[in-house]
């Protein structure tokens, strides 16, 4: 997957890397403004209960 997307950026080798940097830095950033928020309410990660009192 990662040869076929190198493959289809144009340019040189250097200009490559620079592309894929700035996709890779674009994927992140759509995560963390939209995927991650939208997804955050159906996560039961805020939802620690910590039972104490009963020891075996």
């Amino acid at each position: 997957m990662y040869g076929a997307i190198w493959r289809l950026l144009p340019g040189p080798a250097w200009f490559k890397v620079i592309e894929a940097l700035v996709l890779i830095f674009a994927v992140v950033a759509v995560l963390f403004l939209w995927v991650f928020p939208w997804v955050a309410p159906y996560v039961p990660f805020g939802e620690n209960v910590v039972e104490t009192g009963s020891a075996p």
